[in-house]
């Protein structure tokens, strides 16, 4: 399977990742749930948390996905890329699932808010002791 196939195939499957914003001129990471469509991220949060305040500050991220925890030779995907902070109804009832009932009232709660990462590069990782492969998009 070549590079591109294999990166769709890993954002198909794989839906907890890390992110990272800058908190204080230093990095700050946390796991979160992703939804993709193509090779653009969608996440879920609060628009009370630190990481949109610190996504308004500076809006590049990167992020971490598709590590199995298996050991050597597990494939992932390192994306670095630019997030909007959006609160269009559109957005938050397209990513809304169940699994945010305990967080949000529904799709309309004033608190949600949709973090979209557009990638800027991405490149998969560790595919059999091989070199990182640039995807290209």
């Amino acid at each position: 399977m070549d590079a591109k196939k294999t990166a769709r195939k890993i954002l198909d499957e794989s839906y907890v990742g890390t992110m990272a914003t800058v908190q204080q001129g230093k990095p700050f990471s946390r796991y979160m749930t992703f939804f993709t469509e193509d090779f653009t991220l969608y996440t879920a949060t609060s628009k009370k948390t630190d990481k949109v305040d610190e996504l308004e500050q500076n809006p590049n991220t990167h992020i971490l996905i598709g590590y199995d925890g298996e050991g050597f030779g597990d494939e992932y995907l390192e994306i670095m890329g630019t997030v909007t902070i959006s609160d269009e109804e559109s957005m938050k009832k397209k990513v809304w699932n169940e699994h945010m009932e305990p967080y949000f009232t529904g799709p309309e709660d004033p608190d949600l808010v949709i973090l979209k990462v557009t990638p800027d590069s991405m490149r998969l990782m560790n595919k059999k002791g091989e070199d990182p492969q640039d995807i290209q998009f």
